[in-house]
């Protein structure tokens, strides 16, 4: 891939999907800065990337604030002088059916899932749209094409992320910015695991390929989408599960 050398900002970095697509942009020469909520988590994985000989900037920050936001990506680009590459990670879940579901746990999520990316995204563009060239990745899910019971919340929040991907790419596509988003299926972070037994036993029976995906199959696709090679993909969907939902 030919992303050696360019700035990379990764939200939700810390830990799962975020930390392996961190791992993946160090080993191929990017220039990472880790973004998470979570500071002390974020320095251990700044720490545990150094141990590899990997060299990644973190910095704390909640995406569900624009100031904060703002402050960060400048802060960023003082470090290193432009963001080349903006993966909208961070995300949280606070599952419950419809009719028991808080306003605090629908607030909570679409905060942090959808206006985080939009945060992260008016913060980033401007730089990117200075400078005529980028690429943003969002990770969506495929509860945000297909709907989950108990999860109106979490998929909503997914669904208006595909939105936001597509009106994006729409609008930065004449300044040379791609942008994309992936929708995992089952993939086994920490927060599927928090799953019960039924559910998981549910999910792997409708999946094709007979098998979870691992946060290094989304890694592997976001490192395609960021780099050169994808220069004529935008706008796009990417599911990457196994066949669940075809």
């Amino acid at each position: 891939m030919d992303i050696k050398g360019k700035i990379a900002v990764i939200t939700g970095a810390s830990r799962g999907i975020g930390k392996e697509i961190a791992l993946a942009f160090c080993r191929e020469g990017a220039t990472v800065a880790l973004c998470d909520i979570n500071a002390a988590q974020l320095e251990a994985t700044a720490a545990e990337l150094a141990k590899e000989g990997l060299t990644a900037a973190p910095f704390a920050l909640d995406v569900a604030s624009f100031s904060g936001t703002e402050e960060t990506m400048k802060k960023i680009v003082d470090n290193f002088g432009r963001v080349d590459i903006l993966i909208n990670n961070a995300g949280i879940t606070k599952d419950n059916l419809m009719l028991r579901m808080k306003e605090n746990e629908w607030d909570a999520v679409i905060n942090v899932n959808l206006k985080g990316t939009f945060n992260c995204i008016k913060s980033v563009s401007k730089y990117m749209l200075k400078q005529k060239s980028g690429k943003i990745v969002n990770i969506s899910s495929i509860v945000g094409i297909m709907g989950n019971a108990g999860q109106a919340n979490y998929s909503a929040s997914k669904a208006g992320i595909i939105g936001l991907t597509k009106s994006c790419a729409k609008e930065f596509a004449s300044r040379g910015i791609n942008v994309n988003a992936v929708a995992p299926g089952f993939i086994m972070t920490e927060m599927t695991e928090k799953l019960p037994e039924e559910v998981r036993k549910a999910y792997m029976a409708g999946i094709p390929l007979g098998k979870f995906g691992t946060p290094a199959d989304i890694a592997s696709l976001v490192l395609f989408l960021s780099s050169g090679a994808a220069s004529y993909i935008t706008g796009e969907v990417i599911k990457v599960d196994g066949g669940l939902l075809m």
